[in-house]
């Protein structure tokens, strides 16, 4: 089993991706994450004169006493340019980073169309350049820009470009699929190729327009590169580079290989979240092995199968990377699912307690009503704690309205008034907001502020709102999950009515029940204690 080295290319290839923009901060910051996370180089982006973020990462980024190797990206030298005064060589050197990793045309269409030069100019600027980094710098990693491409359409010149960055005492050549258009087939036939007329360590570099990219890294590693490089969470041009969250685990515990440490591997999933959310990209929850949803389980057979025997139903066991198991409830929920979430609640209770089928009994006709627990846990730990007898309403709402109007400066305002009754007391508050829903939820905290004045530190976070059968046009049910927060934990609720200030209205209630709820079980286990 030969070593593997874990590129990461995330500050430079990734911050290439659609909508996402990388402050010197943030890129600091995942720089950290990645070396815990246990890659080996850290590719910090494309240091020249406009791009100042680039430039300072690499001053800043020495400081930090970091294991992973830095490396600095750039091309070749220009065409016709002494290499010695050629501004991108010098932008590399300038760095001080210990890694210089340069991208060169291996496909003759670029080299003929694109840079606008000769097939031999070419082969000269991969060699100087190679040649001339090495003699400055500690390591030089050649990528074989749009390799596969050229290779099927001239395989002798894409070739010698490779042996060119070769004699020039590159410590790596990385063949890269730079339109990701590749498929596996392909793949392994042009690698093996490539490996049997080469000496020096092959590494890969697969983007994922085909879809392919994951499972082309993996391969090859397995055919022999020892380097392999990589976006965390896939982010990249166009459809994404190749997923270091995916490739890490798939060689390491299906393979054999030990990219990172078992520790390391642990962190994998709280760092997918971490730059995703630095990066300002919601966490696709249905990404392998680190995704919300990848050890989430609906089906009332699923969840009786986990709970059983594991690897029933999960390749892996989630703990290894750092994700866990979720039971869904759902109107597919059988008792199973009922009971593991009933356990945070009530730890012990039995399957067949007269509680696990009310509830599931009341879950399952919600949602054929529309309801949705799968992103509302909040709404459901009140449903299970009023079955349980654990909840009491904490006030009573008597009614609400809510007023648009749209005033002469051509501006619509909202007002929202409620009349709450709480311990003997009415309270009638009125409140403005941005919209109906932020009126009702600033009027309904005003009216329970004076008994309830940790209701201040709620925040609502995210609201959506999903049409549940488009057919009946705006007469249709809708279904609205809030996400609210109050700075220490966050949680979903939902409503559901053909009323959208309504269905608004009782995920906004169930919000600040949830609060309340969580306060007054605070407060009991520490008097408990």
């Amino acid at each position: 089993m030969h070593n593997v080295e874990v590129y990461d290319t995330t500050l430079r290839d990734g911050n290439q991706a659609l909508g996402i923009s990388l402050s010197l901060n943030d890129k600091l910051d995942i720089a950290e994450k990645l070396n815990e996370m246990g890659v080996h180089y850290i590719e910090g982006g494309w240091p020249n004169p406009t791009n100042t973020v680039d430039t300072q990462f690499y001053a800043r980024a020495a400081k930090m006493n970091l294991k992973a190797k830095i490396a600095a990206f750039g091309s070749t030298r220009r065409p016709k340019n002494d290499v010695e005064n050629d501004p991108f060589m010098k932008m590399l050197i300038s760095t001080g980073a210990p890694v210089a990793t340069i991208f060169g045309k291996t496909w003759d269409l670029h080299v003929e169309k694109v840079i606008n030069t000769t097939l031999e100019e070419n082969l000269a600027m991969v060699f100087d350049s190679v040649k001339f980094l090495k003699s400055h710098m500690d390591e030089v990693i050649y990528d074989a820009e749009h390799f596969f491409d050229g290779y099927k359409n001239n395989p002798e010149y894409s070739m010698k470009t490779l042996i060119a960055a070769q004699d020039a005492g590159a410590d790596c050549i990385v063949l890269c699929d730079t339109n990701g258009g590749l498929l596996p087939d392909e793949f392994v036939k042009i690698f093996r190729e490539v490996k049997s007329k080469l000496n020096v360590k092959l590494g890969i570099h697969m983007h994922n327009d085909s879809g392919c990219g994951d499972a082309m890294s993996c391969l090859g590693v397995i055919e022999g590169a020892q380097h392999v490089q990589g976006t965390i969470n896939g982010l990249g041009e166009r459809c994404g580079n190749a997923n270091l969250c995916t490739i890490i685990p798939n060689l390491q515990l299906k393979r054999g290989f030990e990219l990172v440490t078992a520790q390391q591997l642990k962190n994998l999933t709280s760092a997918s979240v971490y730059i995703a959310e630095t990066a300002n990209v919601t966490p696709n929850i249905r990404h392998p092995y680190v995704g919300e949803a990848a050890f989430s389980h609906k089906a009332g057979a699923h969840a009786d199968g986990v709970r059983k025997v594991s690897q029933s139903f999960e390749h892996i066991s989630p703990e290894l990377v750092g994700n866990s198991r979720q039971f869904v409830v759902s109107d597919q929920a059988g008792s199973s699912t009922i009971l593991e979430k009933l356990d945070k609640i009530q730890p012990g209770m039995d399957k067949k307690d007269p509680s696990v089928k009310k509830l599931l009994s009341v879950t399952k006709e919600l949602e054929s009503k529309g309801y949705q627990f799968e992103a509302a846990e909040g709404s459901f730990e009140l449903l299970a704690r009023e079955v349980l007898g654990q909840f009491e309403e904490p006030f009573e709402v008597i009614g609400f309205r809510v007023i648009e109007e749209k005033r002469t400066d051509g501006q619509v305002y909202s007002e929202a008034t409620i009349k709450v009754h709480e311990d003997g007391i009415f309270e009638h508050t009125a409140a403005e907001g941005d919209g109906p829903v932020n009126a009702l939820d600033n009027a309904l905290r005003k009216s329970l502020m004076k008994f309830f004045p940790s209701l201040e530190d709620v925040k609502l976070e995210d609201f959506k709102v999903r049409v549940l059968d488009e057919r009946s046009g705006t007469g249709a049910k809708v279904r609205v999950l809030i996400e609210s927060t109050d700075k220490v934990d966050r949680w979903g609720t939902v409503g559901v009515s053909t009323n959208i200030i309504e269905a608004s209205w009782l995920a906004l209630l169930d919000s600040i029940k949830y609060k309340l709820m969580k306060d007054a079980l605070s407060k009991k286990e520490k008097k408990s204690v």
